[in-house]
């Protein structure tokens, strides 16, 4: 049920990216907000889904591959959308992107966050599938497993290793890409997903853990919103 219920987000998802492209391509502002939006709408959908399944048996071969599986999905039907504010920042940095632009695209993604967890929030109150029963009781699930500064330092550790995989694979052939992409980023959730759920994304993060930044808000900021910020600039600053 889980799997179909993602395949059904992808596709719905797909269907959208579709439309907005063929009647909204002339008004670049709104095209560019739906088109980053209904893509982190997708990611965050089906990645609050597959936290449901990490315990599943066998473990953690099975969250592992539903991870590669699905990043791998992802790299070949969002093609051209960032999804991830950190990415956003790059080309605003070096000007290939107006502040304007770039603020609207990280306005989506946050925008996409909500959605995507209230969303799915009604679909686990529906308690169509088995993990999704007490899903919603949860609260705070506290991904952050060690202390704070380790935290800290694991999300900018794996920001900074994540951004230079994905300037050294730009020129490589997209079909290999996004298995190298995803290859990574199942190596970093296996690494630390136990202490810090490997999220580098701050979208992301606020989509999975929006209760903990309501609880701790400057502690969750601090690692999953300004730790990756910070190792993006650092990548900026190694190129």
């Amino acid at each position: 049920t889980s799997l179909l219920l993602m395949a059904g987000i992808v596709v719905t998802v797909g269907l959208c990216r579709r439309a907005t492209r063929r009647q909204l391509r002339s008004h670049q502002g709104l095209y560019t907000f739906l088109l980053e939006m209904f893509s982190t709408f997708q990611i965050c959908a089906c990645t609050n889904e597959l936290c449901l399944l990490g315990n599943v048996e066998p473990k953690p071969h099975t969250a592992l591959t539903l991870t590669y599986g699905f990043t791998v999905l992802h790299g070949l039907t969002l093609t051209g959308s960032t999804c991830n504010p950190c990415g956003t920042l790059q080309p605003m940095w070096g000007g290939g992107v107006s502040v304007k632009m770039g603020g609207l695209k990280i306005g989506a993604q946050f925008v996409a966050a909500v959605l995507a967890r209230v969303f799915m929030h009604f679909i686990w109150s529906l308690e169509m599938a088995e993990p999704h029963s007490g899903a919603l009781s949860q609260g705070c699930s506290n991904p952050m497993q060690t202390t704070e500064m380790q935290a800290f330092c694991i999300e900018l550790l794996f920001s900074v290793v994540f951004q230079l995989a994905i300037l050294r694979v730009e020129s490589v052939n997209p079909k290999y890409k996004v298995h190298l992409i995803a290859l990574l980023i199942t190596m970093l959730v296996y690494a630390g997903g136990n202490l810090t759920g490997a999220v580098f994304n701050p979208a992301l993060a606020f989509s999975l853990h929006a209760n903990c930044f309501y609880d701790k808000f400057l502690s969750y900021s601090l690692v999953y919103w300004i730790a990756p910020s910070l190792g993006k600039f650092f990548t900026l600053d190694v190129f």
